[in-house]
């Protein structure tokens, strides 16, 4: 028997859904492994959100209401949470593979002398997980030989948990020699905007090499997302040629995306692009190179210059609207 112990991410006050989707991973692993499914939180003035928290199925939610852990720090919270972990008697701690998730997991195996599977797909009722390699075209079944277990679910691999039922709310004491650690907050420099998430839109609309330059992002990717209320996104390409920023990279190396629809601009379908948005629900790629690899994945693909096709799209999304 496994208990399990959902490390809760929550910023501004809310959790993403990338939260709810480790809570689902943790609910599925309690029922698989024959143990019960606890929550962390960490932070200050967590009251509001450990009782919404609660809502959400777990058996418990365990909260480490300190100053130090008020801003995300590696090492505070890798030790408040295998401080957690360890006390509790959790065997299994899981999150999501998020920033956060990479940034903090692997420092919390190390502590609890843990093995760890990193962006998983799935759980076996024998304890085992599943998890890609090869950009998504292998699929390795991974057995852990340590008592203590640490995995990173991959953010669009299980559904988003929903309310229903409520846990109990235990408040628990950290110990943090704050001489001891090595790293402190200074400030968190927030790139803000008013699209939604790139992790978390129903709409995502990238743009790769094709669209040439930066300056037609702007000029005639983005009146197309504005119009459709969608996130932007990029391929690798794009990010490294200087277009745009990292932050809207999409694909192996940057964030996994799985929305109602995708809608991939410019982009030629690199196996690394795929790996992080070929979960979307409906694919639509616009390229002029009839035989660019994203029409292979694609629901719906046009042959076109996207100059042309971008705009004429834009046009017709807003007749749409009135």
């Amino acid at each position: 028997m496994s208990n399990i112990l959902v490390f809760a991410e929550h910023f501004h006050g809310k959790f993403p859904k990338t939260t709810l989707v480790a809570l689902t991973a943790g609910k599925e692993a309690a029922a698989k492994m024959g143990g019960e499914c606890h929550a962390a939180l960490l932070g200050k003035g967590m009251d509001a959100l450990a009782n919404e928290l609660a809502e959400y199925g777990v058996k418990k939610v365990y909260v480490a209401d300190d100053g130090s852990l008020e801003h995300y720090v590696a090492d505070a919270y890798a030790v408040a949470l295998s401080q957690i972990a360890k006390d509790k008697g959790t065997d299994v701690v899981i999150g999501t593979a998020t920033a956060v998730g990479k940034d903090l997991l692997p420092r919390v195996a190390v502590r609890l002398d843990a093995g760890m599977a990193s962006d998983i797909t799935g759980i076996n009722d024998d304890g085992t997980v599943l998890r890609l390699l090869y950009a998504g075209n292998a699929v390795a079944t991974v057995k852990f030989e340590s008592a203590n277990k640490v995995i990173s679910v991959r953010a669009t691999a299980f559904d988003a948990a929903k309310k229903g039922g409520k846990g109990e709310v235990e408040k628990v004491a950290v110990s943090l020699d704050s001489g001891a650690l090595k790293t402190k907050f200074l400030k968190f420099d927030e790139t803000k905007s008013d699209r939604p998430v790139l992790t978390e839109a129903r709409i995502v609309i990238s743009g790769g090499r094709g669209l040439k330059n930066g300056e037609n992002f702007t000029t005639v990717l983005e009146p197309l997302v504005d119009a459709m209320g969608a996130a932007m996104g990029a391929s690798r390409a794009a990010v490294d040629a200087g277009f745009v920023p990292n932050d809207l990279q999409v694909g192996q190396t940057g964030k996994v995306v799985a929305p109602e629809l995708y809608i991939a601009v410019g982009i030629s379908g690199a196996i690394q692009h795929l790996a992080g948005m070929k979960d979307s629900k409906v694919i639509v790629a616009i390229n002029k190179d009839a035989e660019a690899p994203i029409f292979q994945v694609a629901d719906y693909g046009l042959v076109a210059d996207l100059f042309k096709a971008v705009p004429e799209m834009k046009e017709e999304v807003e007749k749409l609207k009135h």
